[in-house]
């Protein structure tokens, strides 16, 4: 007859099992559910000056509850320095700081171990140089006409605002001239003597060939020989290409500014960002040409974080379709966040559609209806106080 276990013994034994299991005595143990995750930066705030120390923090959960208090969190960057590599937290939450060294890309990671499970997280955050104060860069693409025009507001603003630095492009009959026009002469005396910089006119056809390297050549010779070094400073080389494809044609063309001279300034409009080989053939480049709007959404994070190891000085940007004085004032506060890096900004009212051709017409034809304030804007966001007001 099989032996049988009563009713009460069984109880007692299932007691025991669940004893056992609970106190760690059964042969099986289990592994709690460890989570690391970064807290801060946020990731929408992620791009930050060198040397700035980062407020970096780590959420440690156990099965999803807050891990104890006392858990060490190991933080680690591979460019930097972090002020307490190894961390205890609090309320679930280890706290540090971090400073790079580098500019660029930077990846840190925070890692912790408890009970046998590790948790890791890593966050990127991109570096940039400690900023240049804004500069002015003037599309100036009008006529110095007798009696009054937009040069003299130009030169009166120049004297004006010593502190401010300012750069127009002179560009006489779309750049292609075998003399000195005397009224562009003037104007460009007047202006450099009132502190201003003169980058002349150059256009490429975006390196096709469609205009001969000779012809570019040229082109810049004209500037050098007949306006002078004297007022001259740089080249500004419009259409620009962006594809690595055309690097070769435009180092063809560095070199030949550099053989003149080595202290003039170029600077590449492809109006979009060009690939990073780009940086080795002019010494700054507009990463940005169009409208307001278009601008605002400007993000160079995922496609081109390159830039963020160039200084803001190498990078400009050109608004149009910016309406209102407030939307000035928002485009420029734009330019000069650590995201946007742009150390060369203008923006105007004048309006125009490139995909369809429509608008005023060329859009850097005149200043802006709120010139003043626009200077006034860059001036404040360069001496870190408040913007004034618009009419």
């Amino acid at each position: 007859m099989p032996y049988q276990i009563s009713p009460r013994v069984q109880a007692g034994m299932l007691c025991l099992v669940t004893f056992l299991s609970a106190c760690g005595g059964g042969s099986e143990t289990t592994t709690p559910a460890l989570s690391v995750s970064i807290a801060a930066p946020a990731a929408a705030n992620q791009v930050f000056s060198l040397n700035t120390p980062i407020a970096v923090s780590a959420r440690v959960t156990v099965n999803g509850a807050s891990a104890p208090d006392g858990t060490t969190v190991n933080f680690s960057a591979p460019a930097g320095s972090v002020a307490t590599a190894s961390t205890l937290t609090h309320g679930g939450t280890a706290s540090t700081t971090l400073t790079a060294s580098a500019p660029g890309k930077q990846t840190f990671t925070a890692t912790a171990t408890l009970s046998g499970a590790t948790g890791t997280s890593s966050q990127t955050v991109y570096v940039r140089q400690p900023p240049a104060p804004l500069e002015i860069l003037v599309p100036a693409y009008f006529y110095p006409s007798a009696g009054g025009s937009d040069w003299d507001r130009m030169t009166a603003s120049a004297l004006a605002h010593p502190g401010l630095k300012f750069t127009a492009i002179l560009n006489p009959s779309n750049g292609i001239f075998n003399s000195t026009e005397p009224r562009y002469l003037l104007a460009a005396q007047d202006f450099v003597g009132a502190g201003g910089r003169l980058l002349g006119y150059v256009y490429t056809r975006y390196g096709t060939g469609a205009r001969s390297v000779s012809d570019i050549k040229a082109n810049i010779d004209r500037y050098l020989d007949l306006y002078g070094r004297s007022l001259i400073s740089g080249i500004f080389l419009d259409e620009m290409a962006a594809d690595p494809a055309r690097i070769g044609f435009y180092r063809e063309i560095y070199d030949h500014i550099q053989s003149r001279d080595p202290s003039l300034r170029i600077l590449g409009n492809p109006g979009t960002v060009p690939a990073e080989g780009y940086a080795g053939v002019v010494d700054a480049v507009v990463t940005f040409e169009g409208t307001g709007a278009g601008y605002a959404s400007y993000d160079p994070r995922q496609t081109a974080d390159w830039l963020y190891s160039r200084p803001n000085s190498t990078q400009a940007m050109l608004a149009h379709n910016v309406m209102t004085c407030q939307a000035m004032q928002g485009i420029v506060a734009t330019a000069a966040t650590p995201l946007a890096n742009a150390g060369m900004v203008y923006a105007t009212d004048r309006v125009f559609d490139y995909a369809t051709g429509t608008g005023t017409g060329n859009p850097w034809a005149t200043l802006p209806s709120y010139w003043t304030r626009l200077l006034e804007t860059v001036e404040a966001i360069n001496q870190g106080q408040a913007l004034p007001g618009c009419p």
